[in-house]
Parts: structure tokens; C-alpha cells; sequence
């Protein structure tokens, strides 16, 4: 099986993450494994003070979580060296990860893909291609990853709960006014902007890097404990005869595939109603 993400490393001190899993960059058990591996690598290594993200598909960062992945792989992954179920795992550690991490997204990233970018330190987005979104309660489900957490951080308590409560898509622009993204920029300039900026920062010293963003932490980050009680609330809510109704009746549009309810699931889920 080719792996879900490729890394090229530039530079000792500049890494750069693809995820490449088609047809539209479903998260499932093995994108967690490969990302608890990398976290491991990041948290490990001396020189590596950058990460980037990006994707091979201009449509899809990462679509959303895979609601078909065989649940008993699910049900067997163990915890993270957290502590904590795997996917939690990975979210809390890339943000108190030692190096600076940024989110270059080009497509949609929505649900668990939402939740991934949440959790670097930094996020840009294309204009044109930028698409991000908390579609889990518009499906009957509680989100899993807990981005209210870390969503009324950066934009405060009513515009968090617009983007849980309304699960509505957020284009680029939309979301570097709430705060969701850092920029949005044209998707011509997004590649360069970003190297540019990694490399700019991969040439100064990691332990100024790693000690200005603890303390950045300190002061920003949830503490570890929300975590698991929402993972929690997602698998109960996700039982629901509603929701599974809801799911299977997307399933059955085009969820999962390359369809026109991908790319408009912000939209879609507010069709079920």
C-alpha cells in the first residue's frame, strides 16, 4: 500500500508534509498511524524546526473523517503515547509539537480535516480552492476532535458556535475574517507564500522557535482533558438512528466520492433536514 503522505525535507530544519489518499483525502486508521509516526519523527528530531502541510488534490486538504472505515480497526487502535485515543493523540501532540506547523490548504477541509488544521499553529488558505467546515452536526453528530475548543480561541464563543452550530462551509475569505485561517491568499501565491515564510523561520534557532511557542501555548492552548469527553459525545451521537439515517442517505448522494455533495457538503447536510 503507497503511503497517505509523502515527505520531502528541503532542509534539516524544513520538512514538507503531502497528503496524497485518493480519490478525495479521507482520514482513516492508516492517515492516523503515518501522522503518529511523523509526530514521533517532529518530536525527535534535532534539527527540524518547520513543518509544512499540503495536498496533492487542489480540491481536498482532507475531506473528513472515513465513516466507512472497518470500526473494529478503529475500536483496536491504542492509545497514543498521551494517553488518549489515537486521533486525539495526534491533534494534541502536533500543537505542542517542538517545531512550527502550518496548514497550506488548497481544497476542502471539513470535519476531522477541519480539526487537523485547528491543531497546527498556523494556517493559510487559497482563495480560489480554500473550502473549511464543521459539517458533524448538520449529520447528527456531535464533532469528535473538540474544535469548539480550540474554534473559540481564535474567534470567540458566538462565531465558534456559527461555525459548529450552523455546520456550514467557510469559504477562504470568510475565514481569515473570523479568525478561522490566518491569510487567504490568491492561489497562484499560496506555495511561495508559505515556503517562503517556513524557510524564513527554519533559519533561526530552533530554541528560540520551540521556547517562544511554549510559552505561546501556555497561554493558548485547551487543556488536554476537553479532549476525550468529545471524542466520546461523537461516538455516542454517531449511534443515533437520526444520524445514521442522515449518513446513509449522504452515502447514498455521493458522500465518500468525488461528487458534487463533497463539494458542496455544507450545503448537503442542511438538505436532509
Amino acid at each position: 500500500m503507497s503511503p497517505q503522505i509523502i515527505i520531502d525535507k528541503p532542509s534539516s530544519g524544513l520538512w514538507i508534509a503531502t497528503f496524497s489518499n485518493p480519490p478525495i483525502n479521507l482520514i482513516d486508521p492508516d492517515t492516523i498511524g503515518e501522522l503518529q509516526d511523523l509526530l514521533t519523527a517532529l518530536e525527535s528530531d534535532a534539527d527540524v524546526k518547520v513543518v509544512v502541510f499540503r495536498s496533492t488534490d487542489p480540491d481536498f486538504f482532507l475531506a473528513h473523517w472515513d465513516v466507512l472505515a472497518d470500526k473494529a480497526k478503529v475500536a483496536a487502535m491504542p492509545p497514543g503515547p498521551t494517553g488518549m485515543h489515537p486521533w486525539i493523540d495526534v491533534l494534541v501532540r502536533l500543537a505542542r509539537a517542538p517545531v512550527a506547523s502550518i496548514a497550506e490548504i488548497r481544497g476542502r477541509a471539513r470535519g476531522a480535516g477541519s480539526e487537523f488544521v485547528l491543531a497546527c499553529d498556523m494556517r493559510f488558505a487559497s482563495i480560489e480552492r480554500g473550502i473549511l467546515g464543521q459539517f458533524e452536526v448538520g449529520l447528527g453528530s456531535v464533532p469528535g476532535g473538540n474544535p469548539m475548543a480550540r474554534l473559540a480561541g481564535l474567534m470567540g464563543r458566538g462565531r465558534g458556535l456559527e461555525v459548529i452550530l450552523g455546520a456550514e462551509d467557510f469559504s477562504a475569505e470568510l475565514a481569515e475574517r473570523y479568525g478561522y485561517v490566518n491569510r487567504a491568499l490568491p492561489d497562484a501565491e499560496i506555495e511561495a507564500f508559505v515556503e517562503a515564510f517556513a524557510r524564513r523561520m527554519a533559519s533561526f534557532e530552533k530554541h528560540a522557535l520551540v521556547g517562544a511557542k511554549a510559552l505561546m501555548n501556555d497561554v493558548t492552548l485547551p487543556a488536554d482533558s476537553v479532549f476525550p469527553p468529545a471524542l466520546k459525545a461523537f461516538f455516542t451521537s454517531a449511534t443515533h438512528p437520526a444520524t445514521r439515517a442522515r449518513a446513509a442517505s449522504l452515502l447514498e448522494r455521493g458522500l465518500q466520492r468525488r461528487s458534487d455533495i463533497e463539494l458542496r457538503l455544507g450545503a448537503a447536510v442542511a438538505d436532509l433536514g
